[in-house]
């Protein structure tokens, strides 16, 4: 798990409880873990905690409230971490995560033993019965975008359900949670009047904890409403929190064009980080290290991630970034189960995939904002999140727990809808809010009539890049075929988003999906169809239709294999190769 050639490794181990810790990618302190003045309570906290009401070093200031408070001191705890605790009085280790449970931590229990860490790569490392995928995993990511119910992609892999304090003793293991959704749910529904008043309140001071540190902070800034938010309310002075906008090859996207405005009014710089003809370059690279930095839950799609989030961090080392404020404020669910594509795999797959809508269905029973707190931020967006914070800090006031907790209050009127946020953008900078989003929204809304043409233009410009980039459909792949020399593509592509692999697998990256599909071994993999790769390949590159998406999975899998499931010399290959763009981050193994 060592990234990069600097990053120091330290291990500990108390015969007694049979426990054995390690972390590396951490300064050299001469111990692993952090202990009280009378060295029988250690621990050790990885990722990016913080207490509200201090800001002294979180690990000392952990072992001091937990001898006061016990457990309960977790509850005090904000950020994404996971950790590890070691108490010589009760004589027991415990686990622990955040409480959306982006801190992952990856088990694999079997004959009374534990083994943890919070890259499965370690674990497969030295689990050679792991390093096979699991076909229900593997079906739920291929019809997911992810795998669900705490599962992995590999075998005998699981992951520790957020907000867990599991705790290992002589007597057993004890599965606790410390951290009960039920402790939301059951708030009483705000007034419309009383729950805006009230984000007008806590917006404020999530964001300020988001600012906290001495670490320079720049905004990843876009044409949307949750990064709005934060810039109407922000208060830094002109010029001290810098802005960057990712941007495509084609043309400026509405991101771009409108970060810039934003950024003007509030006196701040701004400035692109183009993802073009550079990126595309090193695409194999990128993708190969996307999958591997995620282990696997990222597709080849992150190597654009993390292509850009290695160039923002030339700005600064922490990324503030509106992620997250439309799934907790306005209840957006960004993954849904699809059907797999007909005859791609085999008949196994095909019927696990079924299976996964069902268990998708069951599990998004009950409350809608905890299927998304804490079902889709740690087994979705961890994806994304996991290839970000390999480059850098990432950082969102739409996690605070004060914030979300009020979003649990919301009343159904206001819990989906964009107004309370138009509002609270007005009521820290009006100018702000009379600049349209990427989708034509302003506050106050114009007439009736030019509120509608104007939402219907930008949902007709968004829908026609869709058609003509992912969502092409076949008929339409081949009669752009036809007319090819016109280029279309520079007409539709670049307003809203800044990649477009479905023009890049038939042109810059035609060469590296036949490299790595076209390879024997990819075409020999189980799970797949006979045949399937030659027909995806062949009918994406002729353009007889689009399998923009099948690709993106196939070529993933196979980043996999070749990472992740062959052996572990392969792996320490692959990390040397990632040296260069990787950055260092805290980790631990058991």
């Amino acid at each position: 798990m060592e990234h990069r050639r600097s990053g120091s490794s330290l291990t500990h181990t108390d015969a007694s409880l049979r426990a054995f810790v390690g972390c590396t990618g951490k300064e050299q302190h001469g111990s692993v873990l952090t202990w009280n003045a009378s060295r029988d309570i250690g621990c050790l906290i990885s990722g990016d905690p913080f207490f509200d009401d201090t800001s002294e070093a979180v690990a000392p200031t952990f072992v001091q409230r937990y001898e006061e408070r016990g457990l309960e001191s977790l509850l005090l705890l904000q950020g994404w971490f996971h950790g590890v605790l070691l108490d010589l009085r009760q004589r027991r280790l415990v686990l622990f995560n955040d409480r959306f449970g982006l801190g992952h931590l990856y088990l694999h229990q079997s004959g009374g033993q534990t083994l943890f860490s919070s890259e499965a790569k370690s674990l497969l490392a030295v689990l050679p019965q792991s390093r096979r995928l699991d076909p229900q995993g593997l079906s739920e990511w291929l019809s997911c975008g992810c795998v669900l119910q705490n599962r992995t992609l590999f075998s005998g892999i699981s992951l520790l359900p957020p907000g867990s304090a599991w705790i290992f003793s002589p007597d057993g293991v004890a599965r606790r949670r410390y951290f009960d959704p039920a402790t939301w749910e059951s708030q009483s529904p705000l007034s419309p009047d009383a729950y805006e008043q009230r984000f007008a309140e806590i917006f404020p001071q999530a964001l300020r904890r988001s600012l906290r540190g001495s670490d320079p902070i720049a905004m990843s800034l876009t044409g949307g409403l949750d990064g709005r938010m934060i810039m109407a309310w922000d208060r830094s002075r002109p010029g001290a929190l810098p802005c960057y906008t990712f941007n495509g090859p084609h043309r400026d996207c509405a991101d771009a064009r409108i970060a810039r405005r934003i950024a003007k009014i509030c006196g701040q710089s701004h400035q692109d980080i183009p993802v073009g003809d550079e990126f595309l370059a090193e695409f194999s690279q990128l993708a190969e290290q996307s999958v591997f930095i995620s282990d696997g839950a990222m597709d080849v799609t992150g190597a654009a991630e993390l292509y850009a989030n290695r160039l923002a961090r030339e700005f600064a080392p922490v990324r503030l970034t509106g992620n997250y404020g439309s799934e907790m404020i306005r209840r957006h669910v960004a993954f849904k189960p699809r059907r797999l594509a007909a005859g791609l795999f085999a008949p196994e797959i095909e019927e696990h995939a079924r299976a996964a809508a069902t268990t998708y269905a069951e599990e998004a029973r009950g409350h809608a904002l905890s299927f998304i707190a804490f079902k889709q931020v740690p087994w979705h967006h961890f994806a994304r999140f996991a290839v970000e914070r390999s480059q850098i800090k990432v950082r969102s006031p739409f996690l605070d727990h004060d914030l979300v907790a009020l979003s649990f209050q919301a009343p159904p009127e206001s819990a989906t809808s964009l107004e309370p946020s138009l509002r609270l953008i007005a009521k820290g900078d009006p100018q702000l809010a009379r600049i349209p989003t990427d989708r034509g929204v302003t506050w106050p809304p114009p007439g009736r009539t030019v509120n509608r043409l104007r939402r219907a233009f930008h949902d007709y410009v968004a829908k026609a890049e869709y058609a003509y980039d992912y969502g092409m459909p076949d008929w339409l792949a081949r009669m752009d075929r036809s007319v090819s020399r016109l280029h279309l593509e520079k007409l539709f592509l670049g307003r809203q988003k800044f990649c477009h692999f479905r023009s890049w697998y038939r042109g810059p990256l035609a060469d590296c999906v036949r490299e790595v599909l076209f390879d024997a071994r990819a075409r020999s993999r189980s799970y797949l169809a006979p045949s399937a790769i030659e027909n995806a390949v062949g009918t994406h590159l002729r353009a007889d239709g689009n399998r923009t998406i099948e690709l993106h999975k196939l070529l993933s899998l196979e980043l996999i294999h070749r990472t992740l499931l062959c052996a572990p010399e392969m792996n320490l290959r692959i990390s040397a190769r990632s040296v260069a763009t990787v950055a260092s981050t805290d980790t631990l193994v058991h």
